[in-house]
């Protein structure tokens, strides 16, 4: 039993949100949660600044390194010298590896893990190492490194809800979920995903879909979206990706229920060589050595197969139109996941979100492709696109939130959505029948997961 002293410091009370008796909401009045309300409003807006400012200096390192038409890494590797890949990421592995010596001066440690600064130091991370950290993730994802770019401006939303929790002397509750909700705006700002990045912030993130975080996440990511939309309109003009349309067939209802088993297994084999890699990371001068190694290796690939360079953003978007032949999605669906596993093995800063999305949209596309042959009628894009949710909703542990960010970064239909959810579902089920760790639990210790997921009970019955 826990046994709770009579004084409270008043900040580590929950908030009083009972009507006074005038009628006011306490939270119109109470200062208590004025500063934290004012916090969440205020870590959106800086996250959404930090976002635009990180995604401006990716746009400008790659229109640099890859000069395209269309500013896309895979579009510039087409008709470029041999060397020009290799060039490229090894210096991409210079950079990292004099960067990874420079970082682990600032703080011990040899990675910046939201997730386990959440659970052990309730949210609080070192700010510096943080933001350089993020930076340093920006400009490798741009030269090529196969990571997801949204890594830094979770990192840097993470570190606004530290500075505004410190200085409006918030709890460590609320600090812990201010901290969530930073990354999720973060997130929210690199996609013009405001509601998937809230919900993403809470389930996969915080560990509890609770009804009262849930206000607080989505002031952060609306904040958040619509100070990077100021600058970045795109979203209220297209979507990031486009798929073509589809309707509720029988046939797509059964693939997917036959998929989604499949996307959980391979699920299981990723997250358990992230697990691997992160927690047993280069050490010493292997810090300098590992990232040259490793990211020149991904760009000896590259020659022949230009499309395991950067997050795999082009490649996904071909996927999702039915444009890559049966034998590339093959290749792609076992280099793809291995080129990730070396840049993140090698010690490169980056996120895992749309690396993984790609990989999903590889398996759906080659199961997809077998399946039309004998049930015509599905364009070769849904099936991709269905294959990509499944395996973020497996790998994340966050079936609601990847559905969620999918429907939002293509528009889906909602005609087709019960193959969708029922792969998610599927997928996740197997997942966590076997493996309760996600990608972004990698690094925590058998311990630390066990706590986790004590949390997580508290979401699934």
């Amino acid at each position: 039993m826990l046994v709770h002293s009579e004084k409270m410091n008043p900040m580590e009370q929950p908030l009083n949100t009972a009507p006074q008796a005038g009628g006011v909401p306490a939270t119109l009045v109470d200062p208590v949660a004025l500063r934290f309300w004012l916090a969440v409003l205020l870590t959106g807006i800086g996250t959404g600044i930090a976002a635009v400012l990180l995604m401006l200096l990716l746009n400008l390192v790659q229109h640099t390194v890859w000069p395209s038409a269309d500013g896309s890494i895979l579009a510039a590797t087409s008709g470029a010298p041999y060397w020009k890949p290799i060039l490229i990421m090894l210096s991409a592995g210079l950079l990292t590896g004099i960067g990874q010596l420079i970082l682990v001066r600032l703080s011990s440690g040899n990675g910046i893990d939201i997730t386990e600064a959440m659970l052990l130091t309730c949210g609080r991370l070192p700010k510096l190492r943080t933001l350089c950290s993020a930076v340093l993730s920006t400009i490798i994802v741009a030269m090529g490194a196969s990571l997801g770019r949204e890594g830094a401006p979770k990192q840097t939303g993470s570190v606004i809800a530290n500075l505004l929790s410190d200085r409006t002397g918030l709890s460590n509750e609320q600090r812990r979920l201010l901290v969530a909700c930073g990354a999720g705006a973060g997130m929210a700002a690199a996609y013009g995903v405001p509601l998937g990045g809230a919900i993403f912030a809470l389930e996969v993130l915080r560990g509890e879909l609770a009804l009262r975080f849930v206000l607080p996440a989505l002031l952060a990511s609306l904040a958040a979206t619509a100070v990077s939309w100021l600058v970045f309109p795109l979203p209220f003009a297209a979507h990031t990706y486009v798929i073509a349309p589809a309707t509720n067939t029988a046939s797509l209802f059964i693939w997917a229920g036959l998929m989604g088993p499949v996307a959980g297994v391979l699920s299981l084999l990723y997250v358990r060589a992230i697990a691997f890699v992160v927690r047993h990371p280069p050490q010493g001068w292997y810090r300098f050595v590992f990232p040259i190694l490793g990211l020149g290796l991904v760009g000896c690939v590259g020659i022949r197969f230009p499309q395991v360079l950067g997050n795999g953003k082009d490649l996904a978007q071909l996927a999702f139109l039915g444009k890559v032949p049966l034998g590339l999605l093959v290749t792609l669906l076992f280099l793809r996941p291995i080129a990730t596993i070396v840049c993140l093995g090698s010690g490169a800063p980056g996120g895992l979100f749309t690396p993984t999305l790609t990989i999903g949209a590889m398996l759906g596309g080659a199961l997809g492709y077998g399946w039309s042959l004998l049930y015509p009628g599905v364009p070769p894009g849904v099936f991709a696109f269905i294959g990509a949710a499944a395996m973020l909703a497996a790998t994340t542990q966050g079936p609601i939130s990847s559905a969620i960010l999918m429907i939002e970064l293509t528009g889906y239909e909602y005609s087709s959505m019960v193959p969708l959810l029922l792969a998610v579902v599927t997928a996740t089920l197997i997942a966590r029948s076997f493996e309760i760790r996600s990608i972004y639990d990698a690094r925590l210790s058998d311990e630390q997961i066990q706590t986790r997921q004590r949390a997580r009970e508290k979401m699934i019955v």
